[in-house]
Parts: structure tokens; C-alpha cells; sequence
């Protein structure tokens, strides 16, 4: 099948899978729309896109993540003028508010939400976020794109079975996926391939967690890492031409050194001498 623009990132997302390709394109999407918002291309300056998040705001998680992301000036624009529309809304909840018109089912239990006006309000501003609808409509165009690939190249089948599967959140996304998009012997093909597949990684990251555990017992010390060759420990301490270091590496391990020059004692400070 001849690459093409939308394409593109779906054989990107095979081609660096690590444990679930919808992972990587869910990333690579969220950074996409997050550099829309805050980049360098200043979308928030923009009036119309402003009034875009105003309205749908943003959920608690993308919130703390645009704080992370550095642009304070960017963040600055976007919560004035949402407060903005917040305010106006909410002097408005509270205005036509009546506190008796709140039904209550019984003695000490909860009102019913649905009868109070300002909870209403606020369930309906958290309901939505810009950038989880906009990554949403993205990732949803990326899911039809998979399947019509699936059905028309060879070489991202062949790609699809040397993966590791998928997270379970994902593997959800994309059996409703191919009940949707693929029909009759390709649909039963495709669970021929996915499911043996999950069975498989769910029980290899079984089995490396089981021994990675295992690997704490004494008894495992000089033991092999298996398929854990990142499961290391770092130390530090003082070097002195007098220092003497004693390494062990076990069957399949390794180590590594490092050595720089101390320029500054407040770099060192409370760390022991080898």
C-alpha cells in the first residue's frame, strides 16, 4: 500500500510500538494538540480559539499537564478569558438559584443533582475538555485508518503480529473497532491474530514481574535477568586514588561507570567514599 499523509503515523506508531502502538499515537496526539494550544504558534492569542476552550474547558488532568508544560503567559491568556465566561456563568447560576426548589429523596440522604441548577452547571463545565474531545476526534480518525490499512497491507498485518499487543484499555478500543470496520473471514482473522497475541505478552509480563520479584531472594543473586537487562541499581560515592571497587555482575548483567571531576563540594555533599 503507497504511504500517504494519514498514513503515516500509523506505521510510525508499528514501527516503534514498545508495548501498545495506540499508546504511541494517543502521545503523539496529545503532544500534537497540546503545542496547538500552548506552542510556539501562539493559537492562544487567537480570539476564536479561545472562544473554543472557554467553552469546552479543560478536564483536571490536561489542566496540571498545561502547567508542566511551561507556557506561562499561554496559560495566563486561556484561564482570563475562561474565568471570564466561568463568572458570567455562574453569577447567573447563582442568581436564578432557589435553594427550597432542590428535592431531596429522604432524611440525611443526598439531593438529587438533577434537581440542583449550580451543580448542574459545574457537572456540565467538567463534562467537557478541549483537548480530550480533540485528541478523541484524531485518535478515532487513526483507528478507521488502522483497519482500512489492515485490510489493504500486507506489510502492517505482518507488522500488527510482531507486536507486543495491547494495553487493555486500547485492546478494548480496537476489538469495537474491528466489530465495526472489518466483516466476515477478515473479522475472525484479525481476533486469530489479537487474541493469541495478548495471551502471549500479558503472560511474558507476567512472568518478567513474577521474576523480578524472585530475583530479590537470595537465593537468586547470581541468577540471570532474563528479559529484565534495565533492572539496575545506581550508586554514587567519593573517588579517591585510594578507592577500591568491588562490582558483581550476574549472568546476563552488566555495569557501568562514570566518573567526572568535583568542581563544586556541594555536589558531593552526604555521599559515602568507595
Amino acid at each position: 500500500m503507497k504511504e500517504q499523509i494519514h498514513t503515516i503515523p500509523i506505521s510510525d506508531a508499528f514501527d516503534n510500538a514498545g508495548e501498545c502502538p495506540f499508546c504511541y499515537i494517543e502521545k503523539r496526539t496529545e503532544d500534537h494538540v497540546m503545542d496547538f494550544v500552548l506552542g510556539h504558534g501562539a493559537s492562544y492569542m487567537e480570539a476564536d480559539i479561545r472562544d473554543m476552550t472557554d467553552k469546552e474547558g479543560f478536564c483536571r488532568a490536561h489542566f496540571k499537564k498545561m502547567f508542566d508544560y511551561g507556557n506561562s503567559l499561554g496559560n495566563a491568556w486561556i484561564l482570563k478569558t475562561m474565568y471570564m465566561r466561568h463568572i458570567e456563568e455562574m453569577d447567573k447560576e447563582f442568581k436564578n438559584f432557589k435553594p427550597d426548589s432542590v428535592q431531596r429523596s429522604g432524611l440525611f440522604k443526598k439531593a438529587n443533582a438533577s434537581s440542583n441548577s449550580i451543580v448542574d452547571w459545574i457537572n456540565k463545565r467538567e463534562s467537557t475538555c478541549f483537548i480530550c474531545d480533540s485528541v478523541n476526534k484524531t485518535f478515532n480518525a487513526y483507528m478507521k485508518t488502522f483497519f482500512t490499512m489492515y485490510e489493504k497491507d500486507p506489510e502492517l498485518k505482518e507488522k500488527l503480529k510482531n507486536t507486543k499487543g495491547f494495553c487493555l484499555d486500547h485492546l478494548k478500543v480496537v476489538l469495537e473497532g474491528a466489530d465495526t470496520y472489518l466483516k466476515g473471514d477478515k473479522r475472525k482473522e484479525f481476533y486469530d491474530i489479537v487474541l493469541p497475541l495478548m495471551h502471549e505478552n500479558m503472560n511474558r509480563i507476567y512472568e518478567d514481574v513474577a521474576w523480578f520479584i524472585e530475583k530479590y531472594d537470595y537465593k537468586n543473586k547470581d541468577a540471570d535477568w532474563k528479559e529484565n537487562p534495565q533492572a539496575y541499581t545506581i550508586k554514587k560515592g567519593i573517588l579517591t586514588n585510594k578507592s577500591k571497587l568491588n562490582l558483581r555482575a550476574a549472568n546476563g548483567g552488566g555495569y557501568a561507570i562514570s566518573i567526572k571531576e568535583v568542581k563544586d563540594k556541594a555536589e558531593v555533599k552526604g555521599l559515602k567514599k568507595f
